[in-house]
């Protein structure tokens, strides 16, 4: 089925969305949902196909040129191919690396969009926001490197008239520092507007984005990573997470959050009286009875311990 579904999408245009919407998520679908040795192959397939890919590469260019919808929460079927386009690609990145499949047709990427995308939202839907931010984590998760993309923006552009970048914006390449700031502070505002909203798909999008984030910075320069995990603004973002009532600190958002915090010693955002406290919550829990998500984080907390 993914020889006639990939053709069928490859014929179509951005505006063809009642054919392209259920079409690129039994790919997406057919991505994840398969055995290994399945997956392998089912990658190879969509990668050959050129015309997929450029038809993946309008779809997701149609995310700058859509006006945003006077509801933020609505999705219309427009922007739901584009969460589906952005989802798509993601995965594609994903197991293209894993496998170190071939690459027939490249993706461009316009950095500087996508970051503007989290960091100004401009009132996109909450679904939109989640499926950009899984792309974002794609491409940091692989230092920008994939055979699959060509990153453009103005941090990339190349001229004689292009200032020398500084020593810390050289180091973040293609991100430049001022970026990476406002990043953090769009997610931590976002955190707070999805534990108001009672927002979990966001949430979990927006601690994964900055658990990622970081990772990448301490690769690319600790300093500039540890200074971002000490932020005192997340002292705050901590408190609201856990404003919540009993079993408060058996959320997954907060145990991950504070193994991040404990993995790049923020001692000045998590104190020992709040790890004693997570330990006294987990003590007197059935931890037989937790969701997987909360037994997970948990694990990785005590771990980190």
């Amino acid at each position: 089925l993914l020889f006639p579904v990939s053709n069928l999408c490859g014929k179509c245009r951005p505006r063809d969305t009642d054919l392209l919407q259920p079409a690129l998520n039994f790919l997406y679908c057919s991505l994840h949902q398969t055995t290994p040795c399945s997956q392998q192959r089912a990658v190879a397939v969509l990668l050959s196909n050129v015309s997929l890919l450029e038809l993946l590469q309008k779809v997701l260019e149609c995310t700058w040129l859509r006006s945003p919808p006077s509801e933020p929460a609505y999705l219309s079927p427009e922007d739901a191919l584009l969460c589906s386009g952005w989802l798509l690609v993601a995965s594609l990145l994903l197991y293209q690396h894993r496998y170190n499949t071939e690459v027939h047709q490249t993706l461009s990427i316009d950095l500087t969009e996508v970051l503007n995308a989290v960091i100004f939202r401009k009132k996109k839907p909450i679904l939109l926001l989640v499926s950009i931010m899984q792309f974002l984590r794609a491409v940091l998760r692989q230092n920008f490197s994939s055979s699959l993309l060509v990153i453009v923006g103005q941090n990339t552009a190349q001229g004689a008239m292009q200032p020398q970048p500084s020593p810390q914006d050289a180091a973040l390449h293609p991100l430049a520092t001022q970026q990476v700031f406002s990043l953090v502070v769009s997610l931590q505002n976002l955190l707070v507007h999805a534990q108001l909203q009672k927002y979990l798909l966001l949430s979990q999008a927006v601690v994964a984005c900055l658990e990622t984030l970081v990772e990448y910075l301490y690769v690319k320069n600790q300093e500039v990573a540890l200074h971002v995990a000490s932020q005192p603004w997340h002292r705050f973002l901590l408190s609201t997470l856990l404003d919540e009532g009993q079993k408060s600190f058996l959320q997954p958002e907060v145990l991950r959050l504070m193994t991040l915090f404990l993995r790049y010693q923020s001692s000045n955002i998590i104190s020992q009286k709040e790890i004693s406290q997570v330990l006294q919550e987990a003590a007197e829990t059935n931890l037989a009875e937790l969701p997987e998500a909360t037994s997970c984080a948990l694990h990785l907390f005590l771990c980190q311990v």
